[in-house]
Formats: structure tokens, sequence, C-alpha cells
């Protein structure tokens, strides 16, 4: 499907791009020629990534950088801009845990919204003001969730957070549109990773429960994603402006809410496990 030179002389910076999607993504963008930036919070994880990455290609660069610090992700952003501007930027940094509401604390909505919320803004502002001041053209791709619309029980903080991540897409499409830069994102359903989905659910069972869900009886995989990235930040994507594109087999037009059926079916002694320490993922 896609030309091996599809990204080539592309610079692109993936947030969170130590495990899971942006693992993934940064692995496929490399294969298509471009130069990747990953970031994370965790040094040696990135680390790690980095040498397993460039067996693919040198052009893969590790950067610790922790999203919600504003003035770290300046530094981050200038570094890279010592070596050309970026051409493509993949906020994909998230946080999340499965909790019942009242039972977090504020410091717990704090740390996923600040991750992914504020974390998102902070790179894409850092990015977008400079790409206007020299008028470069780019592109930026969100990775969001299915419940953004429906909301969705036990995961609030994340819901709440994605939902202003799917606003700022579609304001900052046409707000920055007609200046040469793109939005665009992917609501991505159920796709097990070392990183996101599968560390929330606490018992195996319930991953069968997830996949009667899905019309498609299935998971989606990181390749599937990867691609599906690598083509909305290609130019064969170049008129898809402000656009959320759902990946989930259709489990989102079969019922609304992702975690929202786990409520009934978890014991005490399993929400007391899950009670949160940090969010999960990058």
């Amino acid at each position: 499907m896609f030309q091996k030179d599809l990204l080539q002389a592309r610079r692109a910076l993936i947030t969170g791009g130590g495990t899971g999607l942006g693992k993934g993504t940064a692995r496929r963008f490399l294969e298509l020629g471009a130069t990747v930036y990953i970031c994370g919070r965790r040094e040696k994880v990135l680390a790690e990534t980095e040498k397993e990455l460039r067996q693919i290609s040198r052009n893969i660069h590790s950067i610790p950088c922790d999203v919600r610090d504003a003035a770290a992700v300046e530094k981050m952003v200038e570094t890279i801009w010592n070596d050309g501007p970026l051409d493509i930027l993949v906020n994909n940094a998230a946080g999340n845990f499965l909790a019942r509401t009242e039972e977090l604390s504020l410091r717990a909505f704090e740390a996923v919204i600040g991750i992914v919320l504020m974390g998102t803004l902070h790179v894409t502002l850092a990015c977008g003001r400079r790409w206007l001041k020299i008028g470069h053209r780019a592109v930026v791709l969100n990775v969001t969730t299915t419940y953004t619309t429906s909301g969705s029980a036990y995961v609030v903080p994340s819901a709440v957070s994605k939902a202003g991540v799917e606003a700022l897409t579609r304001s900052l499409a046409v707000e920055w549109g007609n200046r040469g830069i793109r939005m665009n994102a992917i609501a991505p359903g159920p796709i097990p990773t070392e990183g996101a989905f599968s560390r929330l659910l606490p018992r195996p069972e319930l991953e069968k429960h997830a996949l009667q869900r899905n019309p498609l009886g299935r998971f989606g995989t990181p390749a599937e994603f990867a691609n599906l990235a690598a083509f909305l930040v290609s130019d064969g994507a170049g008129y898809i402006n402000g656009e959320v594109v759902v990946m989930d087999g259709g489990e989102w037009l079969q019922g609304a809410g992702e975690f929202t059926s786990l409520g009934r079916m978890l014991t005490e002694e399993e929400w007391a496990s899950m009670k949160p320490r940090k969010p999960s993922g990058d």
C-alpha cells in the first residue's frame, strides 16, 4: 500500500514514543523514510526503544521529556529545531486508569489531564509557534479515544482530557489550516499494548467480554494504527483537515462507553487493587 519513500526527508516527533502505539508508529515512520524523534518520561525505556529501532534506520533519536512540563517541552523542541524544523507531530503520550470517580483525588485527575490535555497543548504550541513564525507547512496528529463524545464511566479523567484534545484538533484545524498546518486525530478502540489497554483489565475473561462487544470479534493491532497514522500525515491525505478518524472495528457503533459495562462485573477487591498510583502509559 505504501511507497517506501512516503515520508522521505520528513522529520517527526512522537510523544510517548517509547512503548505501545507510539513505538509502533515510530517503527512505521522509519520504514517509510522519516527521521523520527521519540520522547517520554522514562529514559531507560526510550534508550532501549532507540537501540531496537536503530536496526531499521539510524534516523531515530530519543529525548527524555515530561510533556506536563512546559519549560521541558520548550527545551526539547528547541533542541530538535537546531537540526531543522519538524514536519510532523504525533501527540500520543497518555495516562489512564480504571477507577470509580468518587474515589479519585484531584491529584489523580491532574495527573491524567496534565499528560493528555496539557501535554498535547504544550507540544502543539511549542511546534506551532515555530512553524507559523517561519511559514513552515506541517501536520499534527493527535491520539484520542472513541468515548470522547459519549463519555465513559470509570475513566472520567481520560474522557475529559481526550474530549479537550478533540476540541483542540478541530479548532486549530480551522485557525491554522490556511497557514499550512493540518490537524487530525485518530480515535482508536481497544488495541492491546504493553503501555495501555491490556493493563486496564484486571481479569483475563474481561478481554473476552471486550471481544464480544466488537462486530469484528477482535482487537486492533499497533501495525494497523501505525499504517493509518502514516497515511494521515502523508501528502496523500493533504485535503483531510480537522477530522477524527475512528478505528475500532465498529465497537463504538455497537455500544457507547468502552469501560462502562465493567462496573457491574468487578468485585470490591478488584476495585481496591486498582486504586491509581500513577497513570498507565507514557
